[in-house]
């Protein structure tokens, strides 16, 4: 299947971009309000979680310790999600929605520029970020609460479970993960099918280098061997590293640009937006009617679904120790405030160039499409050619995370029981191939339309799987609260017990000697 569809986009080229975009407006039309239903049925589900006695349930045994402090825990969660993509669109996104706002904004208004930073944050925002928490949850929960070998997705599907219909649990578990599979290569082929391009402009913008499909494919090769080298050192070798590199290098630009740039008028816009988030979240997440801001936030839906599987069980490794409430908090705490950043500086100086006429953005957007753009605004920078190289590395690490998080994780699903060790360095590598070969056929179509195309496609299906998951959360957890949270017997509370009141003291969850943690 993947063979047929690369080769479909290699040969068909630029000519599929017009029926892409005919099957994405279908999609948005018919099916938009299936998304959107997805993602307030989990975020309400994940935040009442949180809150409820349920949240206090740990992600592993009641004596253990979280693996990771929890700034690098959060600096590895953000940059395994999030690859170059937000350094992109949160210059180009502000400045479509001044074009077309919601709300009936008119365009160019005060308001419309306020909603242009609204938006991004809203897309890239908690109910965003909660995406990624069901399978977060229930893997970690089955691997370190109740010690169970989850290494595929289906693993955990509670409704798998027992002696009974084994044929039927087989056929719909490979589903399941075929499913998965399919919605991770269109995820992450899509995230390198629109940075590569872009990369390859601002490098050309910097350098003098003649901006072209060449150096695309230099550029491929690079990234090739970044993701190599990270992918083939594991995740305590490479990864952690690399996603440290990458939140230090995102804080410094960010610092840079609101140094350099029109300060009062970032922190004042950001002020303002968040605001209007606040004031509009319930509006915009309900929002049926077609709009070219509702497609947007279709398209970053079908984008966040394709990577729930691979973020969820790379968080799940990384959280053993952590309460569910932890988790969800940390995620949506790391999560949205380092989009809000990029939307708030990037986006925002962004907008001052447009609003005070300084650059017309818009007409170079419309005109010469994101990657001009991006160029454009890089370019006006102090230190121009230092400021669009550092940028360009940004990118490069921010790419290289995610696909290295993609293809270790991608390559855990695909491989026979591993019994506690790593995926095989072949596995993950021959993933990594995979993604790059998918990623040059979308480049070679061109297009962001079919970036989103492709990226609401691979999130359909697991709209599905998502219901699964939370329903074997429930089920789950609500076991588990029958063992946890059931009255010890008087006979039990009345003797001795002194570890157990010291444990008390400290916070900790300690079961009672007639339950024991499974």
């Amino acid at each position: 299947m993947f063979l047929l569809a690369t080769l479909v986009l290699m040969v068909g080229g630029s000519a599929l971009q017009a029926p892409l975009s005919q099957v994405l407006s279908w999609m948005n039309l018919k099916l938009g309000w299936l998304y959107l239903g997805i993602y307030i049925v989990n975020f309400v589900f994940l935040i009442g979680l949180a809150f409820s006695r349920y949240g206090k349930i740990k992600i592993g045994k009641p004596d253990d310790k979280p693996i990771y402090s929890g700034f690098k825990w959060g600096a590895m969660v953000f940059a395994t999600a999030i690859d170059a993509s937000i350094m992109m669109l949160s210059i180009t996104d502000p400045l479509q929605v001044i074009q077309n706002p919601p709300f009936h904004f008119k365009a160019y208004s005060h308001a419309a520029y306020l909603s242009a930073t609204m938006m991004g944050q809203f897309n890239w925002g908690p109910m965003a970020w909660m995406m990624f928490a069901p399978a977060a949850v229930l893997i970690g929960y089955l691997m370190y609460r109740k010690g169970q070998p989850v290494q595929k997705l289906s693993d955990g599907i509670a409704m798998l479970d027992g002696d009974k219909h084994q044929s039927i649990k087989k056929f719909f578990g490979g589903l399941i993960n075929v499913l998965v599979v399919i919605g991770i290569i269109g995820g992450v082929g899509s995230s390198i099918g629109l940075e590569v391009p872009i990369t390859a402009k601002a490098f050309s913008s910097a350098t003098g280098v003649k901006y072209g499909l060449p150096l695309e494919i230099g550029l491929f090769i690079i990234l090739f061997i970044l993701f190599a080298v990270t992918v083939f050192k594991g995740l305590n070798g490479g990864i952690d590293k690399l996603s440290m590199a990458h939140i230090w290098l995102a804080i410094g630009f960010l610092v840079l640009i609101l140094f350099f740039g029109p300060t009062r008028y970032i922190i004042g816009n950001e002020a303002q937006s968040l605001g209007m988030l606040v004031q509009k979240f319930v509006p915009i997440a309900t929002n049926v009617t077609p709009s070219a801001t509702q497609q947007d936030t279709i398209f970053y839906w079908g984008w966040w679904l394709s990577y729930m599987p691979v973020m969820g069980l790379f968080i799940a490794k990384i959280s053993r120790g952590k309460t569910i409430r932890q988790m969800l908090m940390g995620m949506l705490l790391y999560g949205f405030t380092g989009c809000a950043l990029f939307y708030a500086v990037m986006g925002g100086y962004a907008l001052w160039l447009q609003q005070n006429g300084v650059i017309n953005l818009v007409h170079i957007l419309n005109t010469q499409g994101q990657a001009a753009v991006i160029a454009t605004v890089i370019g006006t920078l102090p230190m121009k050619q230092i400021m669009t190289l550092l940028y360009c590395v940004s990118c490069f690490i921010f790419l290289a995370t995610t696909i290295s998080g993609s293809a270790y994780i991608l390559s855990s699903f695909t491989s026979t029981p591993l019994k506690q060790r790593e995926p095989t360095r072949f596995n993950r590598m021959s993933w990594v191939i995979v993604f790059m070969i998918f990623a040059f056929s979308l480049v070679l179509v061109g297009g962001f339309q079919v970036l989103q195309t492709i990226s609401v496609l691979a999130g359909f299906p697991l709209i599905g799987v998502c219901v699964v998951i939370l329903m074997s959360i429930h089920r789950l957890v609500k076991h588990d609260h029958e063992l946890v949270f059931t009255p010890t017997p008087a006979s039990v509370t009345e003797r001795p017990a002194t570890v157990e009141r010291k444990s008390a003291i400290h916070g900790k969850l300690i079961l009672s000697p007639t339950h024991s943690a499974s």
